[in-house]
């Protein structure tokens, strides 16, 4: 049996599915037979994911919520149960970055990065281990880190990273005894959505470095055809979120007595667009 028959017919939920490392890994468990969850805050951007997942054979459905809304993600793994009757695999893929210094920050945006990266994070463990527990699933929760964890400079943002890294190693140690692994995934420079919240001059220094010559508004969200060419213009310097959508769909292809704890992808390049 090939590793990846080992997913078919089983229930995730990835959040953060509308685009980038979220969007490519939900497709991904899509094509290899799991019903996927779509999580985000963009119906018409969920849906568009659910039907190419559709067009590829495979099955999803959407869940428009918000993560950092108390209880949310709990009514969503509840009704995944009822309605498929498992979860096996929890993606808690959706992060937000604030980039800037320490000195200068303002704390609605350190809230908002700690609500997003930490609290809800850790809610979607919670719930789904207690779904996973519930169910009798040989379950696996992956959390979406980043090398910023691994750097003692990234400020408020390498931080909350930091905590996914320690939450998913407790966690690790708590389940020691279950059939649910946890696995760590730390990608590198990637082409998402990401880079909508740095200043607009990094923004468009980084555009530029492409070979692109485009209009960039902050906050603004970016087609999937651009950041593929901004992937592609930038390879040595930038992976592409289907990169870190293929560590994952390897991590939890292994079979239950394989634990792949953590898995770093980064591109072979560090980025030199300072900003």
């Amino acid at each position: 049996m090939h590793e990846t028959d080992l997913l078919k017919g089983k229930t995730g939920i990835v959040t953060g599915a509308s685009s980038g490392i979220g969007r490519a890994t939900a497709e991904l468990l899509g094509q290899h037979g799991v019903h996927v969850y779509l999580v985000g805050r963009t119906e018409s951007a969920l849906e568009e994911v659910r039907g190419r997942i559709a067009q590829a054979g495979g099955t999803a459905s959407v869940a428009k919520i918000d993560i950092n809304e108390k209880g949310q993600i709990a009514a969503l793994v509840k009704r995944a149960l009822e309605e498929t009757t498992r979860l096996d695999i929890m993606v808690n893929n959706a992060g937000l970055e604030y980039p800037g210094s320490i000195i200068d920050g303002e704390m609605d945006r350190w809230r908002e990065m700690v609500d997003t990266n930490i609290l809800a994070l850790l809610a979607g463990c919670q719930a789904g281990v207690k779904a996973m527990r519930t169910c009798g699933a040989q379950g696996h929760i992956v959390n979406v880190s980043s090398v910023s964890a691994q750097r003692p400079n990234s400020g408020v943002y390498g931080a909350t990273k930091h905590a996914v890294n320690v939450i998913s190693s407790s966690l690790r140690d708590e389940l020691e005894n279950d059939d649910i692994r946890i696995t760590n995934v730390l990608p590198g420079a990637t082409s998402t959505n990401f880079a909508r919240n740095f200043p607009p001059a990094f923004a468009k220094k980084f555009i530029s470095a492409a070979g692109l010559d485009i209009p960039f508004t902050p906050g603004e969200i970016l087609p999937a055809d651009i950041l593929s060419t901004l992937a592609n213009n930038l390879k040595p310097m930038l992976c592409h979120p289907v990169d870190v959508a293929n560590a994952v769909i390897y991590a939890v292809s292994q079979p239950i007595n394989v634990n792949i704890a953590e898995i770093v992808v980064r591109p072979p390049r560090a980025m030199n667009v300072a900003h």
